[in-house]
């Protein structure tokens, strides 16, 4: 597939969400590195046009740790959750119609990839990560050699791990960060996220143990709130996720103040996605 057509961002009399809910959508190709149906469309309402993803429900794999037909209502419900947060880190996300049936519509965001664009993973040859970095594991890189893989000490990826152990986020992978420029972040595909069970895989595990950040505290009190029963956030996951899901998001923010601490891996899942970009 030819690289998207850029439109140029503009003020707009409507917001994103309603751009992506209530606009036309115009397919204009498939992703075809996707392993489920990924295709970029263009959205167009009232006089106002930008460019989506649109995941179809009918394209979906089936995954055996996951029902069919709810990998769209999962990014949805991630786009809630981070938005509960406050920290804006999931692209305007909604579940629609579509010309191929129900499914996922998000906001394209399109990434920094100047040379100038902060570094936020990397491959070093040293046993320890340099000041600004943390580690994630050793890699192989052929031959026989290997590499110590480090992400960056960013706040904006630390609101990501956080949120990640929230959601339960089963695939962070270094393709699904997307740094706009002007400095913003954007993380996608939340597909594999909310199952009951320990999924957490990611590569964000560098502050693993470590105390949580006062603002995350302070973010994780507000969202036990907003989780409550009968809240609109508990009201509006009931229609995505199951109960048992539900639950299983209380509980995880519970045990995260409880703790104050960044989760570890728990030893009976792989830690780390693969391939990790």
């Amino acid at each position: 597939m030819p690289a998207p057509e850029r439109i140029p961002p503009r003020r707009m009399s409507v917001t994103a969400l309603e751009l992506i809910t209530k606009g036309e959508l115009t397919v204009r190709g498939r992703i075809r590195e996707a392993s489920n149906a990924v295709l970029h469309c263009a959205v167009s309402y009232e006089g106002e046009e930008a460019l989506c993803v649109y995941k179809p429900v009918a394209g979906e794999q089936p995954l055996w740790d996951f029902p069919d037909g709810t990998l769209a209502q999962r990014e949805v419900a991630a786009y809630e959750i981070s938005e509960a947060t406050g920290w804006g880190l999931v692209p305007p996300t909604v579940l629609r119609d579509g010309p191929y049936g129900e499914g996922m519509c998000q906001l394209w965001i399109e990434a920094d990839d100047s040379d100038t664009a902060p570094q936020l993973l990397a491959l070093v040859e040293e046993e320890e990560p340099a000041d600004g970095w943390k580690a994630i594991g050793f890699a192989e890189v052929g031959e026989g050699r290997t590499a110590l893989l480090v992400h960056a000490d960013d706040p904006r990826l630390r609101r990501l791990a956080v949120l990640d152990a929230v959601i339960n986020n089963g695939d962070r992978k270094g393709g699904h960060l997307l740094p706009e420029t002007g400095g913003r972040l954007y993380a996608i595909d939340h597909g594999v996220t909310f199952n009951v069970d320990d999924k957490l895989r990611t590569l964000l595990w560098g502050w693993a143990g470590e105390p949580l950040p006062a603002e995350a505290v302070t973010v994780l009190d507000r969202l036990a709130g907003e989780l409550a029963e009968g809240t609109p956030l508990a009201t509006r996951l009931a229609e995505l996720i199951t109960p048992a899901e539900t639950d299983a998001v209380r509980t995880r923010v519970q045990e995260l103040r409880r703790t104050g601490l960044h989760p570890k891996p728990s030893g009976q899942w792989p830690a780390i996605p693969w391939p990790p970009v």
